[in-house]
């Protein structure tokens, strides 16, 4: 594995984690719309370790507005987790650049 690979699957972490806040939001506006179903994200692994991705389904049930708050700081945790190693890989692409061959 190299660095742009582990860039590459924290940035698709992050995407993954964007989807998920965007249903929680999307679960909150709508909690009290009636026959509203709440949205459910789940991630979907790629081939080849090339990162994560996610599937969105309507799932059974009335919003939960604890449920939701929980997702939303388990979103929030995970993105700052990918945002850390897509800033480290960063890092080291700037290591490697300054490296000079004799």
């Amino acid at each position: 594995m190299n660095i742009a690979s582990i860039t590459g699957i924290a940035l698709s972490g992050m995407n993954a984690q964007t989807n998920r806040l965007a249903a929680v939001a999307n679960n909150i506006a709508n909690a009290d719309t009636p026959d509203y179903r709440r949205q459910i994200v789940t991630p979907i692994s790629t081939s080849d370790y090339a990162g994560v991705g996610t599937t969105v389904a309507s799932g059974a049930g009335d919003v939960d507005l604890a449920a939701e708050m929980l997702e939303l700081s388990e979103a929030e945790l995970s993105y700052k987790a990918n945002a850390a190693v897509f800033e480290a890989g960063a890092d080291l692409w700037d290591v490697l650049a300054t490296i000079k061959r004799d």
